[in-house]
């Protein structure tokens, strides 16, 4: 396939899997849809190497990196993510993932001591500007209907949206640690949501979760879209295109993705964003957008670190 025909197909997949996560809340508890979804994922990624006759057992040295990856990517990030769709529109979750351009370069610091260009720090707290004006009418009714007695479920999902956006962005960090102990991308990616899966089913068990197998085909259509679709496919036409054009020029992907979710918002969510609202979504993905365009410190960029390679 051409680039372009790749950067379209992971445009379009990652711009609908937020929306088609809401077509499995309320089936089921969301880390056990999680749990569904990676576990079939996986599945699908070692039935493709077994398909190629390759060895599937690695060392556990290689073994520790994958099944942090998976606890952070495929396990904290997607269980925030669910949770968070409940109470806060799948277009608005999207636009917060844009914000791993930050995140990543912020942890690749803290834990390899990576320098911050300028570019990134000013369009980081532009990003954050834009999101405030995004979420202002949101979070001051929340916050009124809490002193009014009610709940403050609205707030409590963007909180968790961040979480799951800073999360990921700590996966996407561990990348390069997988990648040298094992460059067969859908080896690891395998073994990554198995651990992530697994993890997921323990605390769904501890947390008293029901695994139960929902009757709507809606849920199941779902389930098979965002595991083979949303977390195999787009993976590999996005890794393809890195190796292609670059990590640099790949990363708008994520530019384009809320954009397309935001839309899906629109038509299907009844979402009728505002003014403020329009211009807070400019904001932040403008500054996504300019920022990408930042030239990378050489160990990032060697690692693919300063962009994010997660998402819904």
């Amino acid at each position: 396939m051409s680039s372009p025909i790749l950067f379209t197909i992971a445009s379009l997949i990652w711009g609908s899997t937020f929306w088609a996560i809401t077509l499995q809340l309320g089936h089921t508890a969301p880390a056990v849809s999680v749990a569904y979804r990676f576990f079939l994922a996986a599945a699908a990624l070692f039935a493709v190497c077994i398909a190629r006759r390759e060895r599937l057992s690695l060392p556990w040295r290689t073994h520790r990196w994958m099944a942090l990856q998976g606890g952070l990517t495929f396990g904290i990030s997607y269980i925030c993510t669910y949770h968070a769709e409940q109470h806060v529109v799948s277009g608005l979750v999207a636009v917060m993932f844009a914000l791993m351009v930050f995140w990543t370069p912020i942890w690749s610091r803290l834990f390899f001591g990576t320098a911050i260009n300028r570019r990134t720090w000013t369009c980081g707290a532009a990003a954050m500007v834009g999101v405030a004006l995004l979420f202002w009418h949101a979070i001051g009714d929340a916050l009124q209907a809490i002193q009014a007695g009610g709940n403050g479920h609205f707030i409590a999902g963007v909180v968790l949206a961040l979480a799951a956006t800073m999360a990921s962005a700590g996966g996407s960090v561990v990348v390069t640690k997988v990648k040298q102990q094992c460059a067969n991308l859908p080896l690891t990616m395998a073994w990554s949501m198995l651990w992530g899966a697994s993890m997921v089913t323990l605390w769904s068990l501890a947390n008293g979760d029901a695994f139960t197998l929902p009757d709507s085909g809606t849920y199941w259509a779902g389930l098979f879209y965002l595991s083979i679709f949303g977390s195999v496919v787009a993976f590999f036409a996005y890794f393809t295109l890195i190796a292609r054009i670059g990590a640099n020029k790949a990363v708008y992907v994520t530019v384009v993705t809320p954009v397309l979710s935001v839309l899906l918002s629109v038509l299907l969510e009844d979402y009728r964003p505002g003014a403020l609202e329009f211009l807070g979504m400019i904001v932040c993905l403008a500054s996504v957008a300019w920022a990408v365009r930042a030239p990378a410190p050489k160990i990032v960029q060697s690692a693919n670190l300063n962009n994010p390679i997660e998402s819904p």
